[in-house]
């Protein structure tokens, strides 16, 4: 028999479909016939007897016969019910481990080094002493004092590669207190005349999308630039108590705010209830690339598309097709990879930004379709700074390499050997082992510890961040806008359509 889950969620369950647990299948050679064994998984695996397999619904473990075909249960209720021996649900609350964390670390630190010897993209460490490192550091380890100490420890001797990517995540640490701060996507200023905070910013998010936009935005509440935040929950707001000293532990809470409108006698207060967000970063995010198309577009008079690239991962992929397809129809396209977190779908991305029209697909009822579709068509540049890195390093040296466009901003990051995370430590420590290293056919190995340096170079000074200026973006756009008017690409001419009548038939004299 063959067992295998169903219905993967994806990374964001977007595109209006609900997201569902996985089911777990088991197929029958004998019979050619699948049937399920268990409606939520998570996650499954066999044992090595190879008779028992346990799975994974939640917080929840249940050990099943790995040979047991779905049918009419002895218990209905065995699915759903307590811990027992005849469900196979197991007790995790029964288990107790005591742990002494200082006869971990050896063996850690020790696994780690083995891990970097085994997994290091080049067998001869790239000419570094290995063992000698090992000799090294590991005389330290009787020196530590609290897990973070082992990390520094781990992290120093990784750092003896002189690789990306080497990192060490995770484990057995002290937590803090979880804080849980509520925010209200908004900006702003004490005001000393009554003691309130004037609303100076009301961030514009994805108004669809209530975990992406500013509560101070919903239907019902209307908040304006300059009213005031005089109270949250009633209590009263001053210089010593700010809005997010009343926010604490406040996330995703539904909150009262007290509003003030105008001054003087004409002052208005009124209540609202918000609920406050978990995190700015989405609604903010959003706000600044949308900002950024806006000012490509007005100032093109919507010659130019534009649109950022987060990272090169699911949340970058999404946004290349949010914006790509209506973007590439404009005469010239800014691809902004600034800030970007990298991942692994550069070359899909790519891909598409180097496509180029050949042809056209015309129809009575709609307008000329490109052929490939989702084609540019003009001239493209991209936008890359130091915080470009890994997948991001790798789209940026692409770009350039295939002469899809210019590079504008700052050298990327400068790491470009890869990993696959995958090992734990007995403490739930994630150590990564680079293991893909990239060569290019100009550079060779040079963009790891480089980076790629770009064909137009201009920084953002703070003074620019502080006046509102983008100076990289300004730059990109007049590029963009240069190379539009020396490409002097027409649009294409189809011509006289084809005409299919029947030729007139001579006359007979």
């Amino acid at each position: 028999m063959l067992c295998s889950v169903n219905n993967i969620v994806g990374a964001h369950g977007r595109g209006g479909h609900k997201e569902r647990v996985g089911r777990l299948e088991i197929f029958d050679f004998a019979t050619l016939r699948t049937d399920t064994v268990a409606d939520k998984v998570d996650v499954f695996e066999v044992a090595d007897d190879g008779a028992t397999l346990v799975y994974r619904d939640g917080k929840r473990l249940r050990a099943i016969p790995a040979d047991k075909k779905p049918g009419v249960k002895a218990d209905a209720g065995d699915a759903d019910g307590p811990p027992t021996r005849r469900s196979g649900w197991i007790d995790l609350e029964r288990l107790r481990v005591s742990i002494e964390s200082r006869r971990e670390w050896p063996q850690m630190l020790r696994e780690v080094w083995r891990l970097q010897r085994n997994q290091f993209w080049s067998e001869d460490m790239s000419g570094v002493d290995w063992d000698g490192a090992w000799q090294r550091y590991s005389p330290l380890v009787e020196r530590v004092a609290t897990r973070a100490d082992l990390s520094d420890l781990v992290w120093e001797m990784q750092g003896e590669l002189g690789t990306s990517h080497a990192y060490e995540t995770g484990g057995d640490h002290r937590k803090p207190p979880a804080v849980a701060l509520g925010h209200l996507g908004c900006d702003t200023r004490f005001d000393e005349t009554d003691g309130s905070y004037e609303i100076t910013r009301i961030v514009r998010g994805d108004a669809w999308d209530t975990a992406a936009d500013s509560p101070l935005n919903a239907i019902g509440v209307e908040a304006r630039v300059g009213d005031r935040i005089v109270a949250i929950g009633g209590q009263r707001l001053s210089r010593r108590t700010p809005p997010a000293a009343l926010m604490v532990n406040q996330s995703g809470a539904r909150l009262l705010l007290t509003l003030r409108r105008g001054r003087g006698a004409e002052a208005a207060l009124r209540e609202v209830t918000v609920t406050a967000l978990a995190d700015e970063v989405p609604a903010r995010y959003r706000e600044w690339v949308e900002g950024n198309r806006r000012q490509v577009h007005e100032r093109s008079q919507g010659r130019v598309g534009y649109f950022h690239l987060p990272d090169m991962m699911a949340a970058g992929f999404a946004e290349f097709h949010r914006y790509f397809g209506s973007e590439c129809e404009r005469d010239a396209l800014i691809v902004d990879v600034r800030y970007n977190r990298g991942g692994h779908v550069s070359q899909l991305l790519l891909e598409k930004i180097a496509r180029r029209r050949i042809g056209y697909a015309l129809s009575r009822w709609t307008q000329p379709t490109s052929y490939p579709e989702e084609a540019v068509a003009g001239p493209v540049v991209a936008l890359a700074n130091e915080h470009a890195g890994s997948d991001g390093d790798i789209f940026s040296h692409g770009f350039k390499l295939m002469k899809i466009g210019p590079l504008v901003g700052t050298r990327t990051w400068g790491g470009v050997v890869g990993i696959f995370p995958r090992h734990m430590l007995v403490d739930g420590t994630q150590t990564t082992q680079p293991e893909f290293a990239f060569w290019f056919s100009d550079v060779g190995w040079g963009v790891e510890n480089h980076g790629t340096d770009p064909d137009i170079e201009v920084d953002n000074a703070p003074q620019d961040h502080v006046a509102g200026i983008d100076r990289q973006l300004e730059t990109a756009l007049a590029t963009a806008l240069g190379r539009i008017e020396s490409d002097k690409t027409p649009p294409p001419d189809f011509g006289v359509r084809p005409k299919l009548a029947r030729p007139p038939m001579p006359r007979r004299r």
